[in-house]
Formats: C-alpha cells, sequence, structure tokens
C-alpha cells in the first residue's frame, strides 16, 4: 500500500501543498528530529514492520529531515525494509522494478546537501540581521518590542513623576500609586538610584 508522509514544521503553517488522497501520516515538528523520533513517522515505521506499506510518498525529499545525514539514513533505512520513497516534488522513486534506484541515491544525496547548504544561509542570513539591527540599536528583543534605554526609561512622564516622588523620600508604595506607575516600576527606578545611575 502506498501511504503519504508530510511534516510542517509548526501548526500555523499549511501543509496542504503535501496533502493526497493516500493516507497520510501528518507530523507537526522540527525537520532537526530525526525522522525515527517523530510520533507520525514512529507510527508510519510500525506500520511497516506489520507488512502495511510498501511505498511513501512525500512532497519533497527535505521532509525527512534538515541535514543530508539525517536524510540519507532515512532512505537507506527504508530501503533496506524494501520500502519504495517517491518524492512528488523532485520525481524521485528510490526503488524501481525491485532494485534500489542508483540515480535517485545521487539525487537525494546532492538535494540534501543542498538543503542543508540553504538553511545555512538563511541562519546567515539573520545573524547578519541582528548584528545590523543591533548596531543601529534597533534589535528587539524580549517580546518584539525594541530595547528600551535607561534615559528613555525615565523620561516617560509617569516614571518621572515616580522617580521625583521618591526623591522626596516617599515609600515605593506611595510614589507607585501617586504617580500611576506599577510596584515593579518604582522599584527600578529605586534600584537606579541606589546604583547611582539616577542622581
Amino acid at each position: 500500500m502506498r501511504v503519504s508522509y508530510t511534516r510542517v514544521s509548526t501548526p500555523e503553517q499549511n501543509d496542504a501543498r503535501q496533502k493526497t488522497s493516500l493516507k497520510t501520516y501528518p507530523d507537526t515538528c522540527s525537520g532537526s528530529i530525526a525522522f525515527n523520533k517523530r510520533p507520525e513517522a514512529t507510527k508510519l515505521l510500525r506500520d511497516i514492520d506489520n507488512g502495511l506499506i510498501t511505498e511513501i510518498e512525500v512532497h519533497s525529499i527535505d521532509r525527512l529531515g534538515r541535514n543530508t545525514l539525517n536524510i540519507m539514513e532515512t532512505i537507506q533505512m527504508l530501503t533496506e525494509k524494501g520500502i519504495n520513497v517517491i518524492s512528488t516534488k523532485e520525481g524521485l522513486q528510490t526503488i524501481v522494478n525491485g532494485k534500489e534506484n542508483p540515480v535517485a541515491k545521487m539525487m537525494i544525496g546532492i538535494l540534501g546537501t543542498l538543503a542543508e547548504f540553504e538553511l545555512t544561509r538563511i541562519r546567515e542570513r539573520q545573524s547578519e540581521g541582528i548584528a545590523k539591527a543591533q548596531e543601529r540599536g534597533s534589535y528587539k528583543d524580549n517580546g518584539g518590542k525594541p530595547k528600551e534605554s535607561i534615559e528613555q526609561f525615565i523620561n516617560k512622564k509617569a516614571n518621572m513623576k515616580c522617580y521625583n516622588l521618591l526623591k522626596q523620600r516617599n515609600s515605593l508604595r506611595s510614589s507607585a500609586k501617586l504617580s500611576d506607575v506599577s510596584l515593579g516600576t518604582a522599584q527600578k527606578i529605586s534600584r537606579y538610584m541606589t546604583e547611582g545611575v539616577l542622581s
């Protein structure tokens, strides 16, 4: 029996382009997880061992892994079990007329290497983008909010009011309440004052 295997990294991603009319084993996980450690892939392998499956169709060979070694190990494992892996995007079959397809093996190695290379390039571009944003002072972290300087923090109207109240030796709770800021904000201002960051 021929079945389909799909994988997306997150629930928000759409696997519609991977779907077929075949019985499908849909995983939602990172491609960095080994094939035999994925929930649906584990079920698929169990059904193979029970003699229920002879062919696996995938949209693209990179659904089987994100690095060359993982992809090749998975292909080799399935081939040894007599399973023909069919990649519709690349037009490849790993077993033809009951024999391992050497052309497919070579192509899968090349495609796996290219997929790994592209992932490395994406990570490099992300790192370069973060470095440039940090240089400009516009790198966003902490939930997507730009990192706030002490000057920006204290120059907020409510925070400045709290700061002035604390300078007049009002309590933390009183200063927070009168300036309409949280107790945590008042404590932060007080800490800056103690550390000498704010005079």
